[in-house]
């Protein structure tokens, strides 16, 4: 399969240690891709060991989003790399690794079959604490609900940090619906998925397992959280 129509966007915050990896894993599997890094003020040597790649190769881009007056956070990072992005397709996954570089091509192969959005969904999820996964539960509980309850799509994860979309109606639907898209939060596949009707776009899964975080920690928190419910409200 030829991947020149999909850009993988890559959200970052201090990914030094896993950044490169995941970008030269990415190159060597997927023939023709690109590869977006939109580093959300990075303290690390993010930039630099992104920088080294994309000398090296045109098909690695990076944008740095640390400058004043800009709007932190996962969505809005991930939110500028899809748009910044020139091929067909955006895929949107974590830079830490613990979403799989081989599932890429999954839900690249879901959508040149005609998915508008095609989604990983965490079929087990390893290394959570009990407390955690009965929080992740309930939240998606609710999520889910309010979806269902104005009509909006909805898929088997809707929290999922990892999921590909057709650029232009990404592009259409965010400038629709902007003031809807928390981008201090982490959730930019909910936001995306209750600003589309139920039924007007196919939606594709690819079930896979979320892997334990072997640097770093988990940046969700109390902030997140909030904002969480904030686009529950939005």
């Amino acid at each position: 399969m030829d991947y020149r129509e999909f850009t993988v966007v890559l959200p970052t915050l201090n990914e030094e240690k896993t950044i490169g990896v995941l970008i030269r894993r990415l190159l060597g599997e997927y023939k023709g891709i690109s590869v977006f890094v939109a580093d959300d003020g990075s303290k690390d040597r993010t930039k630099d060991v992104v920088t080294a790649i994309s000398k090296r190769n045109g098909k690695v881009r990076f944008i740095d989003r640390s400058r004043a007056g800009l709007e932190k956070g996962l969505s809005a990072s991930a939110i500028d790399g899809i748009l910044g992005s020139k091929t067909r397709f955006a895929i949107v996954m974590d830079a830490d690794l613990q979403h799989p570089p081989e599932v890429v091509g999954r839900l690249a192969r879901r959508l040149s079959q005609g998915c508008k959005i095609s989604v990983a969904v965490r079929a087990t999820v390893k290394g959570w604490e009990l407390h955690r996964k009965l929080i992740s539960k309930a939240l998606i509980s609710i999520g889910y609900a309010m979806l269902m309850a104005t009509g909006k799509s909805r898929c088997g994860d809707i929290f999922s940090g990892f999921f590909g979309v057709e650029r232009k109606l990404f592009e259409q639907t965010y400038h629709k619906n902007r003031r809807r898209f928390v981008g201090g939060g982490y959730k930019i596949l909910y936001d995306l998925l209750k600003c589309i009707a139920n039924g007007s776009v196919v939606i594709g899964e690819v079930p896979y397992s979320f892997g334990v975080r072997e640097y770093g920690k988990s940046k969700a928190g109390l902030r997140q959280g909030l904002y969480l419910f904030k686009s529950f409200l939005t």
